[in-house]
């Protein structure tokens, strides 16, 4: 898009809004406010405008001030209640020290404008440390804050926990993408994780089909924006318009999930069973760990690709019974490994001890392969504790085990 003819037909700019929709609502809580400028019939996206470097950056700050005046003026005019995310560039932010952006927003108050609906984006890219007192400062006036452009290729997302902001944004678009992966699923894990410690929401955007939203939704996302479900418009459209859709997939979710938890639940059971079995029969003949670690690699031979025993403390009683290229051998390198440092490991001993009954894990990612595993752990007795690690062949072939 040219540059000049942009700056040349500033009554050409508009604003563009996208609806974003609740998770525990299905309607419309807010929204986007996206750049757009007609070009005689056709309604072009400014995106590739802001993101040429090659434009002054004065230029930017001025068609994006224009933009931010004009969405405000509609918001106002057609008595919108529904939250209005601004994306705001470090450049806007700073100017005269954030006054104006502040006080741009504040002409509107006497239209009944209020900051409280005013959420502002700022990408992670723009993020810098100074601008966290502003940022701060903006808050205590009612105006929320969401970090855009989070992707697994940050360096250090627990820096952004500085401005507290009160949503985090993650696009979707890497679901598309062949290069994706269960790096993918860790770094959102992280995300979520993050975002619960410090109080936010994640809000998934960019989703485009329908197992996107189910991603974002299983993942933990209270808010969704994208073409799936309703696409930018010049206008504000009815809160409830998707109400019924979102409820109907919602519940198709629901039913899905209870259907693979019922699987993982229904092989933990099995797993249980089929330990119990061999552990009584070995212990009545022989006391070696190593032996029962051998017994139950010939049990679970199809099933599981590692085995190990450690104490209340994670402490490894045993080396690891590893099986590589098809041959179990033991890694006596293993032996009197901690393991206590990894999530939720104590909690899980002591969920074990007083149930007196074995765990599964989540998936994640096995840190010595790489694959896709799940974890079986099984309480010997008050102080010994087995450990099993389920192989990526055997989830690929269950249905609902790797989901």
């Amino acid at each position: 898009m040219d540059a000049l003819e942009v700056m040349s037909h500033l009554d050409q700019v508009m604003p563009a809004f996208q609806p974003i929709f609740s998770a525990d609502e299905h309607r419309i809580i807010g929204y986007e406010v996206l750049g757009r400028f007609k070009d005689g019939e056709e309604i072009k996206s400014l995106g590739p405008f802001f993101e040429d470097e090659e434009v002054p950056e004065e230029y930017h700050l001025e068609v994006d001030c224009l933009l931010i005046s004009k969405a405000l003026d509609l918001y106002t005019d057609s008595n919108e209640q529904a939250m209005l995310f601004i994306n705001c560039t470090a450049a806007i932010l700073m100017k005269e020290d954030g006054e104006f952006f502040l006080q741009l927003l504040k002409s509107y108050e006497s239209k009944g404008f209020k900051l409280e609906k005013v959420v502002l984006e700022i990408s992670e890219r723009d993020y810098r440390t100074n601008l966290e007192h502003l940022i701060r400062y903006y808050k205590t006036l009612g105006i929320r804050i969401a970090i855009d452009h989070l992707s697994e290729n940050n360096a250090n997302i627990h820096r952004l926990s500085g401005c507290a902001p009160d949503i985090l944004k993650v696009n979707l678009d890497m679901l598309r993408s062949e290069s994706a992966n269960h790096n993918y699923n860790d770094f959102l894990y992280s995300l979520s994780m993050l975002a619960r410690k410090i109080g936010a929401s994640l809000l998934f955007e960019s989703i485009e089909v329908e197992y996107q939203l189910q991603y974002a939704w299983k993942h933990g996302g209270r808010y969704y924006q994208g073409f799936y479900l309703e696409k930018p418009d010049l206008s504000f459209k009815p809160s409830e318009i998707m109400r019924e859709k979102l409820r109907r997939k919602c519940q198709e979710f629901i039913l899905h999930e209870k259907r693979s938890l019922e699987k993982v639940y229904m092989l933990a059971e099995s797993i249980q069973n089929e330990i119990q079995t061999v552990v009584s029969r070995v212990m009545k003949q022989h006391d070696s760990k190593e032996y029962l670690l051998e017994e139950l690699g010939k049990k679970f031979e199809m099933m599981c690709f590692r085995l190990y025993i450690c104490d209340e403390n994670g402490f490894e009683l045993t080396p690891n019974y590893f099986k590589k290229s098809g041959e179990w051998i033991f890694q006596p390198e293993y032996f009197d490994k901690n393991w206590s440092w990894r999530p939720y490991f104590l909690e899980n001993i002591l969920k074990m001890r007083k149930n007196k009954r074995g765990l599964i894990s989540d998936l994640y990612s096995d840190i010595e392969t790489g694959e896709l595993t799940r974890t079986f752990s099984y309480p010997l007795n008050e102080h010994e504790y087995l450990f099993m690690d389920i192989s990526y062949e055997f989830l690929f072939e269950q249905d609902g085990l790797l989901y």
